[in-house]
């Protein structure tokens, strides 16, 4: 809650009038415990979850609008009522695990200073924290996941994600109860390190799962109308990869590739992957699809089919 009661004492104390985004934001907040603030969080992942993966749902099930080149395993086609079952599942565990997990930890928010009062930080410090956490994340995720691909790790845990080797957009969230709650680490951390304002914190819990939901939407980045499949096999579009679009097809082949998979654990970017040789296998298949695709070798279904040739994954030793 704000320790002003008016418009101009807030004014007062920061030495300067409001911006329109800070009266905006005392208007809406000024009553308001910072609990309840924080716990925006549980509506927001809510909506996240269940609007943001709709679009591309209904496209795969109608493969309407010409999209269907676009899929990264064109093969694979979940009915209506597997897709159904997949929310289900994912609400169930939110409204059991990631909500009460949420209602319960707002005293580490607390504790590590994220603020509500102002002034509202500015455009580049909101973007630099987030750079900071998004950095954090990506690494620390790195290892979890590749912890959870070991024996013990997946069989215990990790292999309920693992149940849709095509992943959809609703099984971003899809996981064991102790996954979900192990993951909550890494998106804690940056945050953690960098404390920054609750409008920060809100907007990092947002974009972190947008583009999970993203990642595992199941089509290739549409760089223009012109593009294929083979332009995503070549071997020029391998190696060190900066890019958030080109995730889906990174963390695509995990998923293909499932509990035998020892590439692709990164989340986000894949630089992980490229310091520690852990992207071999996605590589050794780009190359290898590509000549397929070029005539190289005969035999293979080249149109329609899996957008993966289905070689045993090579791991990084």
């Amino acid at each position: 809650m704000l320790p002003y009661t008016t418009l101009d004492e807030a004014a007062a104390a920061l030495g300067r009038n409001l911006t329109v985004a800070e009266t905006l934001w005392f208007n809406y907040s000024a009553k308001k415990s910072d609990y309840y603030l924080y716990c925006h969080n549980i509506l927001f992942l809510f909506l996240i979850f269940s609007v943001v993966p709709l679009p591309l749902v209904f496209t795969s099930l109608w493969r309407s609008g010409g999209f269907d080149k676009y899929k990264i395993q064109p093969k694979v086609k979940l009915s209506p009522s597997e897709t159904f079952k997949c929310y289900k599942d994912v609400m169930f565990m939110f409204f059991f695990v990631v909500g009460p997990l949420q209602l319960v930890s707002y005293p580490s928010v607390k504790m590590i200073g994220i603020r509500t009062n102002l002034p509202l930080p500015s455009g580049w410090e909101v973007f630099l924290q987030l750079l900071v956490y998004f950095m954090v994340e990506d690494f620390t995720n790195y290892w979890i996941h590749r912890f959870l691909h070991g024996k013990w790790g997946y069989e215990k845990i990790h292999k309920v994600h693992h149940e849709y080797t095509a992943p959809i957009g609703f099984a971003a969230p899809y996981a064991h109860w102790a996954e979900v709650l192990i993951l909550g680490i890494p998106s804690f951390l940056g945050p953690a390190m960098v404390p920054g304002h609750m409008i920060t914190f809100w907007l990092w819990i947002a974009l972190r799962q947008i583009e999970a939901i993203e990642t595992h939407s199941g089509y290739m980045e549409i760089k223009s109308s012109s593009t294929t499949i083979e332009e995503h096999s070549s071997p020029r579009s391998h190696g060190f990869d900066f890019s958030v679009g080109m995730a889906r097809n990174y963390h695509d082949y995990h998923h293909y590739v499932g509990g035998q998979s020892q590439s692709n654990f990164a989340s986000v970017f894949t630089y992980c992957d490229f310091i520690y040789g852990t992207d071999k296998g996605y590589r050794f298949q780009k190359k290898l699809l590509w000549k397929l695709k070029k005539g190289v070798e005969n035999g293979v279904d080249q149109n329609g089919g899996s957008y993966y040739v289905p070689t045993q994954d090579h791991k990084s030793d």
